[in-house]
Order: C-alpha cells, then sequence, then structure tokens
C-alpha cells in the first residue's frame, strides 16, 4: 500500500478522498486538494515573488517556494556565457516580482524545494493572456504540456496547478531567449475564445474531471451552443461536462 490508504479487515481503505494510482502493485491514492510536489522533468507556470542575489524566488503552489537561478536560464540572444556582475546587476531587468513564467523542475532540494530552469526557448517569461489556478491532482501528466488548440488559442498545463491560456503565437521568437513579450493588443475573437477556454477549465475543475488537451478541447465544443457567461451557470456546467465525458467515453471505446 501506499501513501492515502490503509489497512482495516485486510481491506485496503482510501484516507482521503482522491484518484486512485497504481504503479504495479503500489496502490496510493491521490488528493483532490493539496499542495504540488515537484517532480525532475515537471513543466511548471510559476510567478516571481522575489529577486535576491543570483536567483529569483517563484510561487509554483508548492510547500515552499521554489528557485530560479540566474545560471539556469538563457540570456537575451541565447547565447552561453558565465554569469558576470552586469548580469546581476540586470536581474531586474529580465524578470522582476509579479512576472509569469513558464518553466521545467531541474532538481529538488533536500527539504523538498524546487530548482526550476528556463534553458530551452518553449519556456520563459509569459506575456499575454489568462491565468487560472487549479489542483494539482486535476492535471494529467502527459508526454508534452503546451498544447496549440485548434480552437485558435494555446494552453500550458502546469503540472503545479497552474495553467496559462494565452493567443497562439504566429512565429517563434528565437532571438530573445524567452525574454521578450508582446504586448499588442489582443483581438476580440481571440479574447472570447480566450475566456470561453477559461470557463471550460473552471467548469470542468468543478467536477473534479481530469484536465489535458482532449478533455478541454471537447468542453470547448461542447459550450459552443452556450454564451460565455452562462458557461458557469451549474446546470450548463453539468450538462456540458457530461457531454465531454460521453465523447471521451466513445473515443476510448
Amino acid at each position: 500500500r501506499g501513501h492515502g490508504t490503509y489497512v482495516e479487515e485486510d481491506k485496503l481503505i482510501a484516507s482521503v478522498a482522491g484518484a486512485v494510482e497504481r504503479v504495479n502493485k503500489l496502490v496510493c491514492v491521490k488528493a483532490l486538494k493539496t499542495r504540488y510536489n515537484g517532480e525532475v522533468g515537471d513543466v511548471v507556470v510559476g510567478r516571481i515573488t522575489e529577486v535576491q542575489q543570483k536567483r529569483w524566488k517563484v510561487e509554483t503552489n508548492s510547500r515552499l517556494d521554489s528557485v530560479l537561478l540566474l545560471s539556469s536560464m538563457n540570456l537575451p540572444g541565447g547565447e552561453l556565457r558565465r554569469r558576470s556582475a552586469e548580469d546581476e546587476l540586470a536581474m531586474r531587468d529580465y524578470l522582476q516580482e509579479g512576472d509569469l513564467i513558464s518553466a521545467e523542475v531541474q532538481s529538488l532540494f533536500s527539504d523538498g524545494a524546487v530548482s526550476l530552469h528556463t534553458r530551452s526557448l518553449k519556456y520563459g517569461k509569459l506575456g499575454q493572456g489568462v491565468l487560472v489556478q487549479v489542483s494539482p491532482s486535476l492535471v494529467k501528466r502527459q508526454k508534452t504540456h503546451f498544447h496549440d488548440l485548434p480552437c485558435g488559442a494555446s494552453v500550458i498545463l502546469g503540472n503545479n496547478g497552474f495553467i496559462w491560456i494565452y493567443p497562439t503565437p504566429e512565429q517563434k521568437d528565437e532571438e530573445a531567449g524567452g525574454l521578450t513579450t508582446n504586448l499588442e493588443l489582443v483581438p476580440l475573437s481571440d479574447r472570447e475564445v480566450i475566456s470561453r477556454l477559461r470557463n471550460c477549465i473552471v467548469a470542468l475543475v468543478t467536477q473534479n474531471f481530469m484536465l489535458f488537451d482532449t478533455s478541454i478541447l471537447y468542453c470547448y465544443e461542447a459550450s459552443l451552443p452556450h454564451q460565455i457567461k452562462d458557461i458557469l451557470k451549474p446546470e450548463v456546467m453539468e450538462e456540458i461536462v457530461l457531454e465531454t465525458r460521453q465523447r471521451l467515453l466513445d473515443l476510448e471505446g
């Protein structure tokens, strides 16, 4: 038996409400409402809370603040070189308090705190979009957590329960090392798609439904007959999530 279970009269019983996870013969129950426990290789979305010496503190929904070291990120231009005193002085020019970033978990400290890196060009500072905070247990682990959805928006499903919805970029900017953000006005059509996606994710979370690219897309399609603001009505939430569940069952069947 694993975490979240106990044995009583030769029966295995869950000690928390959540999802059952099986690894070979090990049975665990992952609590529905939980803080994020980091694992190496996880994709996370976080908010900078503090600029310190050679490091940034990042809020990632875990028990302790995560750490992004100055040496664990690409500098503008993507060049690889030793970080100098000038780079240290310019840290606030790269990232400052309140900025949102996407990153990958590089390692774990002995106290459970997470060390992040943004060395790949797909990670870095996040520009215009909407942040949705959900329980980490509802984000399904997949090979990729960056999805360009056919409805015209993209999502980053952070393993830590922070989900970022943003307009799909027309071209990737390779030169900036992931530190520039596009601050142009987002067209109304894109804003409507993003708002609808956000409300669909809230609906799925309310019904404790696992979040991954297919479930979000099916829910989006099921919500199209309704107005964006109506998706948050309890009866509409239930209806579109039931339709999503049925479509996923048909897909598996």
